[in-house]
């Protein structure tokens, strides 16, 4: 309902007293306007009837009039032919233009096959060329794993694309977020790991103080930046890179890289003691290769993350950050939480989120929106937008979880012992085993009480060749680019990936808060993709009817029509 607007009647009081000084000032004028005097303009008074040649002087100056009249008529004339002259000028070069212009159409479409657009710097191919960038100019790569689920951080493909390069490159990998994890599981896969590559414990930061924080804690006392500005490894990984650096006698280059959200920007930051990269818990941040010097023997690359492969497990999809929450249906969110659930100890899930034992991930969501207040009308637990924070929270750095590294050593095939030994020639393995102790001893680690325990789902599948990459029809979800610029992306990827076809399917383009999403009307059981993963479709269906979760009914179903029910 439409609000009334404010009422404009004053009280007696008030509208009596704006009178009575509209009534003083009006005095006031005409009191200062006496005192001025009232100067009338003196009139002409022509010339007198008694002045000699009176007719003579009357006529002169009738005729000086119409010299003036006639000067006047002829500079609007001239002027008018002024114009005339500029819009015919004007007219002729609009007319040359158009004629350009549509002889540049004939021609750009006669080359239109022949010539391509420059690629959007947002899509998925763009991404992965920026990422073979920093591959192929770095010296040293990071492949940076979260300590949460270090063997869902990995990609077998960067790994062999580094060791298999033949041109020298050494792969380290950073242990980050170690302050989220029991201090025996931290111990446990840094053994793990380091009998394959060398490993660094690390702690990055994950606010960096600027001048605008220092204004902020000027203001508040209250606010405390203590647990997210320290960082611990920085001292052990700089130390590691210039002992490096001096063994081959140049300036090294680095390369960060690994899946979104496991602290790639925030370790540059970290290591360079102020903010240098820009970070955020949304992926899609870091869009370009860049550069940060360090010092002059050591300058670090950032990169985009990696895009993991489709074929991979809905677990593994959730925790790198593929579902995303706000671009997402709500079925592939809520297959992503289904997947976490199941892969957590109950007990622990219970005691952490203090809610009673629930028997599926379904009533464990109705639960929890229940306890938070997240209701819809008439009382129903809203779900779908409970699953939305649940998966928030498992992809940032808010659960603390912790997995088991496997029982048996076995590296990948790729991975021989001489490709090992290559790996760790030049770098000070005893050093850094003391360093990585200390580190790992001076934080405060949360106790496996409080933590959650986690099944991982082992190494996780990416595509880092651009020839690989499938576009979809919804990009990365924080990328603010134009609706007109969006709306050209999407007709010449449809040009290249879609043959024309005969089926009457249309395509919603819907917008909201800067992110696209495109959803294709079809027949129950597809869903949009290209027609080359028919197979990874056919695995979606089966993991969607899975699910134990009672969704609504789809868009096609509500919106139709039943004419029997129609009034006559």
């Amino acid at each position: 309902a439409e609000l009334r607007k404010a009422s404009k009647r004053l009280s007696c009081h008030k509208r009596y007293k704006i009178q009575k000084k509209i009534r003083e000032h009006h005095r006031k004028v005409r009191k200062e306007a006496k005192k001025r005097g009232h100067k009338k303009p003196k009139k002409d008074p022509g010339i007198p009837s008694a002045a000699p040649f009176k007719e003579e002087l009357l006529r002169e100056a009738e005729q000086r009039k119409q010299r003036l009249e006639e000067l006047k008529q002829k500079q609007k004339l001239n002027r008018q032919k002024e114009h005339e002259k500029k819009r015919k000028l004007e007219a002729k070069k609009n007319a040359a233009t158009i004629k350009e212009k549509g002889e540049g159409k004939e021609s750009s479409g006669k080359s239109k096959g022949k010539t391509k657009k420059l690629p959007n710097k947002n899509s998925k191919k763009s991404f992965c060329r920026e990422l073979m960038k920093v591959l192929e100019a770095s010296d040293v790569v990071l492949e940076v794993l979260d300590a949460r689920d270090p063997m869902g951080c990995r990609c077998p493909q960067l790994e062999q694309a580094v060791t298999c390069s033949g041109g020298n490159k050494k792969l380290l990998l950073v242990l980050n977020k170690i302050d989220l994890v029991p201090k025996d599981n931290i111990e446990k896969w840094l053994n793990y790991l380091k009998k394959e590559f060398p490993t660094v414990a690390f702690k990055s930061a994950t606010v960096m103080k600027d001048k605008t924080m220092v204004q902020a804690t000027k203001r508040r006392a209250r606010v405390d930046f203590s647990e997210t500005t320290q960082y611990f490894g920085s001292k052990c990984l700089l130390k590691l890179l210039q002992e490096y650096g001096k063994t081959q006698d140049k300036a090294i280059q680095v390369g960060v890289v690994g899946f979104p959200n496991v602290g790639k920007s925030s370790i540059i930051n970290s290591l360079k003691g102020k903010r240098a990269c820009n970070v955020g818990l949304a992926r899609g941040v870091t869009k370009s290769m860049q550069t940060v010097q360090l010092d002059k023997q050591t300058k670090m690359l950032d990169s985009p993350s990696i895009i993991a492969d489709p074929s991979n497990s809905a677990l593994a999809l959730a925790l790198r950050s593929v579902i995303d929450p706000e671009g997402s249906d709500s079925a592939g969110v809520l297959e992503g939480v289904n997947a976490i659930i199941n892969h957590c100890s109950k007990q622990q899930v219970m005691m952490h989120y203090n809610i009673p034992d629930f028997r599926d991930p379904e009533e464990f969501l109705s639960l929890l929106a229940q306890k938070r207040g997240m209701l819809k009308k008439g009382g129903v637990p809203d779900i779908e937008n409970m699953a939305k924070l649940v998966l928030c929270d498992w992809t940032g750095a808010r659960i603390k979880y912790y997995s088991q590294p496997p029982g048996f050593q076995k590296p990948p095939p790729y991975l021989t012992e001489q490709k090992i030994a290559e790996m760790q020639e030049g770098f000070n393995l005893n050093n850094l085993e003391q360093e990585n102790s200390t580190t790992v001893q001076a934080l405060k680690h949360p106790s496996p009480a409080s933590s959650i325990a986690f099944q991982s789902a082992g190494m996780t599948n990416g595509t880092i060749e651009e020839n690989k990459v499938i576009e979809e029809g919804s990009e990365w979800g924080n990328m603010e680019t134009s609706k007109e610029e969006e709306e050209e992306e999407e007709e010449d990827e449809e040009e290249e990936e879609f043959t024309e076809s005969d089926d009457d399917d249309e395509d919603d383009v819907e917008e909201d808060d800067g992110v696209k999403e495109v959803t294709r009307k079809a027949k129950p059981g597809k869903q949009q993709g290209t027609p080359t993963d028919s197979k990874e479709q056919r695995a979606g269906n089966e993991r969607s009817r899975s699910l134990s979760f009672s969704l609504d009914k789809p868009a096609n179903e509500d919106d139709a029509y039943d004419f029997n029910t129609d009034y006559v």
